[in-house]
This record gives structure tokens, C-alpha cells and sequence, in this order.
């Protein structure tokens, strides 16, 4: 999700997106870039440049994912606070038993 993210302000390089997903390996990165090309996700160009140029930008299918990643988002965002409220009171309660009823 991140890369999908941060790749719709593209078309952006390796190392803008190395910079924009935190936490990610280059590894990791390159794995994960490669996979979402062939999902169909991304698209790859490669720019006659020495050293090479290499730019990903979003495919219509990703730009109509990130559309519901933004909703996604947003609702979590917005429920943040429920979320953790209800998670306290669930590990309250798992705290005090079952019979603390």
C-alpha cells in the first residue's frame, strides 16, 4: 500500500520511494516494485541515460485502487480513536477474567 501511495505522486524514482516507505529494505523495495509490475500495477520506464533513469507511475487499475486505499485511509483516520478505545476495553477485560462478569 505504501509504495501505491507514494508512487501516485509519481512518476517517481527508486529513491523517492526508498525515502517515502518507511521502513522498507531495498530489497524488500525492489521485490515488491517488480511485483506490483507484473500485477499490472505499476509501470516500469527505463530512460537511455548514463547512469540508467528508471521512473514508476501507476497504471489505471492502480489509480482506481488507490481511489479505495484513500477511502481506506481516511476511515482509519477517522476511527483511530474508537479503535483504540475498544482495544483497551478489550484488554481490560481479557486482564480480569472470564468470570470478572
Amino acid at each position: 500500500m505504501g509504495i501505491l501511495v507514494a508512487a501516485a505522486h509519481g512518476p517517481v524514482r527508486f529513491t523517492e520511494l526508498e525515502r517515502a516507505v518507511n521502513g522498507i529494505s531495498r530489497r524488500m523495495l525492489t521485490l515488491n516494485l517488480r511485483r506490483l509490475e507484473r500485477d499490472g500495477l505499476l509501470v516500469r520506464t527505463v530512460y537511455p541515460t548514463v547512469p540508467p533513469k528508471v521512473e514508476y507511475s501507476l497504471t489505471p487499475m492502480a489509480w482506481e485502487l488507490h481511489t479505495s486505499l484513500t477511502g481506506l485511509v481516511g476511515w482509519a483516520e477517522r476511527h483511530r480513536s474508537a479503535v483504540a478505545e475498544a482495544r483497551a476495553a478489550y484488554d481490560t477485560a481479557a486482564k480480569q477474567g472470564p468470570d470478572a462478569d
